[in-house]
């Protein structure tokens, strides 16, 4: 059974190009590691709620835009493996992937705000 990683993540309007371009260099490396699909979509229609709502959960400023992601992974044990891959390319300096240096290639948001979990679908509705 499929598995997705989602992502609310502030990132301020000027960043647009940088959050692009990070996103195209991390991607590739999670693509590499086994997912089927990653969406990074930019808020265009992000209501704001009398109680809570993406914005308020992000603590997003008014020069910052929300971004909703997603990662599908084909089980849980890859994206497990992935994750643990991850870790190992950040942090270990002898297999370290310069692609996940954040010296290199900074997030272009305050990564504290970002907030994520995994998911087990349970309704999966598609056209043809």
């Amino acid at each position: 059974m499929s598995y997705i990683d989602g992502f609310v993540i502030a990132v301020p309007t000027s960043n647009r190009q940088k959050f692009i371009e990070h996103a195209n260099i991390a991607d590739s490396v999670i693509m590499e590691l086994g997912a089927t699909r990653i969406v990074e979509c930019w808020g265009d229609d992000v209501s704001a709620g009398k109680l809570t709502d993406f914005r308020k959960a992000v603590q997003a400023t008014e020069d910052e835009i929300v971004v909703f992601s997603w990662i599908e992974w084909p089980d849980k044990a890859t994206r497990d493996a992935a994750h643990a891959k991850m870790v190992e390319l950040m942090n270990d300096p002898i297999k370290a992937d310069p692609r996940m240096d954040p010296v290199k290639t900074p997030m272009p948001f305050d990564g504290k705000r970002l907030i994520f979990g995994g998911f087990i679908p349970l309704v999966d509705l598609q056209s043809k």
